[in-house]
């Protein structure tokens, strides 16, 4: 699922502070035992049975709508099992306080939900339990190929994927049609048709941006741009490679030229601008259309799901959101809790959590024909699982997160931002943004070129 907390800075900054040590101390050989007894636990797929048999107690830390639906049905099939559900927070919260418990060396949860972006930053370091052990690689073939790159770190398994959020392009078709506009099949189409509806009614914009990390390397990763790259210790950074030069060449017009509106994402105005047809647009992850319909309520059978606007009208997108499970190397019961994840995320856990609106990742639920072809009565009857499954198999590979990415997101708008706000070009944001990442790296002992 999408974060969508904002803010804590202190806190996400120092905790990946603590995080980013541990990463180079791992790196180095040094020791990466996060304390509890479970810490030098070892495996195998016949312990994941066996312990599921034998029972036990759990804690578990989420916040996805779906958890205590999953907790119930789970415990309903396993008596023996207890699980304390947890809601530390969504995203930073959670993390902030995850980490707190890591450097404590006591007092972490035996499973905790993990967003694709944060999963080096716990995994590296060697906080979560690599599932390899457990035989866990077999699931391979259940996953798309995107969402089972996102849940290594190195050669380590450290969950199975809960979900995926492949962007497709969702347009408000009503204000489509006033407007004359027809659904952009290319960036190039994309800038066109902001020109025309600001000119046509200054008061509305193609989309909001005001300056989101999470968006700018999901776009980044759609140009096929790969700014990131970890080798252990050694990480190279480029926000000037080629797919972000693609990118920024297409987004400048639209910021420069305040075509886009500079209203923040997941506030009450944005879920108004969405219902009223201020915003026409929203390039966004597949787990979108939950959101709209409890938040934007106004907007029923106005919008439409396409795919994503391409460089070259080719099919290609990329991932926005997400997250998986993990287990915590301070588990006492290191092979119950990964039972636990596969029944989760590999399982009857899967029908509970699409029940409540997730966006599958397991390729079985995408090619499944009652899910492809589920008409939404918000978005006007249309089949949007035949685009959002479609954008499942053209993400773009290649893509891997910063060891520190949760630290970068949190300068992002010390940086990349006061490009936003000075309507000015995204280039220079993210070349600063680039050398603060390369000197913080440097400083907490990684090998950074940039």
């Amino acid at each position: 699922m999408k974060s969508h907390l904002r803010g804590l800075r202190q806190l996400v900054v120092a905790g990946a502070a603590l995080t980013a040590l541990a990463v180079v101390a791992a790196c180095g050989g040094g020791s990466s035992s996060s304390g509890g007894s479970g810490s030098q636990s070892t495996g195998s797929a016949d312990a994941v049975d066996a312990a599921l048999k034998a029972g036990g107690e759990l804690t578990y830390w989420s916040w996805t709508p779906s958890a205590q639906a999953q907790v119930t049905a789970f415990t309903k099939q396993y008596p023996n099992v207890k699980v304390n559900l947890v809601n530390a927070g969504t995203g930073n919260d959670q993390y902030t306080k995850l980490q707190n418990v890591i450097k404590a060396g006591s007092g972490a949860p035996d499973v905790a939900q993990v967003e694709y972006q944060a999963l080096p930053q716990f995994a590296l370091p060697g906080s979560l339990v690599d599932l390899n052990q457990y035989g866990f690689s077999q699931y391979e073939s259940s996953y798309t190929a995107s969402t089972w790159a996102s849940v290594h770190a190195g050669s380590g398994l450290y969950g199975l994927p809960q979900d995926s959020g492949p962007m497709a392009l969702f347009y408000n078709k009503e204000v489509f049609a006033k407007y004359g506009i027809a659904v952009p099949k290319t960036w190039d189409e994309y800038v066109a048709a902001a020109k025309k509806l600001h000119a046509a009614n200054p008061k509305a914009y193609i989309a909001n941006d005001s300056g989101d990390a999470g968006f700018t390397t999901s776009m980044i990763w759609q140009a096929g741009g790969t700014p990131f790259k970890t080798d252990g210790k050694n990480v190279t950074i480029n926000l000037q490679d080629d797919g972000t030069k693609k990118w920024t060449g297409t987004w400048n017009q639209l910021v420069q030229g305040g075509l886009v509106a500079s209203i923040p994402g997941w506030t009450d105005e944005w879920y108004k601008a969405l219902g009223d047809g201020t915003i026409a647009t929203l390039p966004t992850g597949a787990w979108m259309p939950g959101v709209m319909e409890s938040s934007v309520k106004a907007g029923a059978g106005k919008w439409a799901v396409a795919p994503m606007p391409t460089y070259d009208g080719q099919p290609a997108t990329a991932e926005n959101g997400g997250s998986t499970e993990s287990v915590l190397k301070q588990s006492k019961n290191p092979a119950l809790a990964a039972a636990f994840v596969r029944w989760l995320n590999h399982d009857e856990g899967v029908k509970t959590f699409l029940a409540s609106g997730g966006f599958p990742a397991t390729t079985a639920d995408l090619k499944d024909p009652a899910f492809v072809g589920k008409a939404s009565a918000y978005f006007g009857g249309q089949k949007i699982n035949e685009v959002l499954t479609g954008a499942a198999d053209s993400v773009v590979k290649g893509w891997t997160y910063l060891p520190y990415e949760l630290y970068a997101n949190s300068i992002y708008g010390d940086t990349v931002g006061k490009s936003y706000q000075s309507k000015s070009d995204l280039n220079a944001g993210l070349k600063s943004w680039q050398d603060a990442l390369v000197t913080y790296g440097n400083q907490q002992g990684f090998q950074v070129n940039g």
